[in-house]
């Protein structure tokens, strides 16, 4: 008769068959551990996995645990995951989650102040699909509702939390380098 199956066996068991990142304490629970002991298996594994340079990792995010593919593989991954792009969000999608990811808590009309153009559609989609949430009300008159990024967000991203974020200045152009590309002359049609 075979053994039991190692606390090591059963965590990859079920992050394997996990449609979403698991917490220590679900995995714990349904395993009959102790959430310290899953979290200290789990992070002895993830190491594991790191040193051998295997093609996936196991990974902590703000909802849990899961299994992702290792950023040494993403140019193949990306390859594969990009022939089914029926999840693809556009760019005003992506401009108005990251202004919303950088400014939280946010109403719609000061997203469509930075954004230049109106929101509803594009926030309306990104609420349905669980990237973003009503965070509050601002004390301004009519109360607008205030979005914030949700644990789905952080998740996709692959982040632990919002402080995960890459800083907004790497983005950013510097204001003398800004000045200067306004300042410069228009390039004439047929110029190169």
């Amino acid at each position: 008769m075979r053994d039991e199956a190692s606390l090591e066996q059963r965590l990859e068991a079920l992050l394997t068959v996990a449609l979403e990142p698991v917490s220590a304490e679900e995995l714990a629970d349904v395993l009959d551990a102790e959430a310290g002991e899953v979290s200290a298996t789990l992070r002895a594994l993830r190491q594991e996995y790191l040193d051998d340079r295997r093609g996936f990792q196991v990974v902590e995010l703000a909802s849990g645990w899961r299994w992702q593919s290792s950023p040494d593989v993403a140019p193949w991954v990306s390859r594969f995951a990009s022939r089914d792009v029926s999840y693809r969000l556009s760019t005003a999608a992506l401009e108005t989650l990251a202004i919303i990811a950088y400014r939280q808590p946010i109403s719609r009309a000061q997203i469509s102040a930075l954004r230049g153009v109106n929101v509803e559609g594009v926030s309306r989609l990104l609420e349905q699909r669980g990237y973003i949430e009503e965070k509050g009300r601002a004390a301004s008159p009519g109360q607008p509702i205030l979005y914030g990024t949700t644990e789905v967000f952080l998740d996709r991203l692959g982040l632990a939390s919002l402080d995960d974020l890459p800083p907004i200045e790497e983005f950013v152009t510097d204001v003398d380098t800004a000045r200067g590309l306004a300042d410069a002359p228009a390039a004439v049609e047929g110029e190169i």
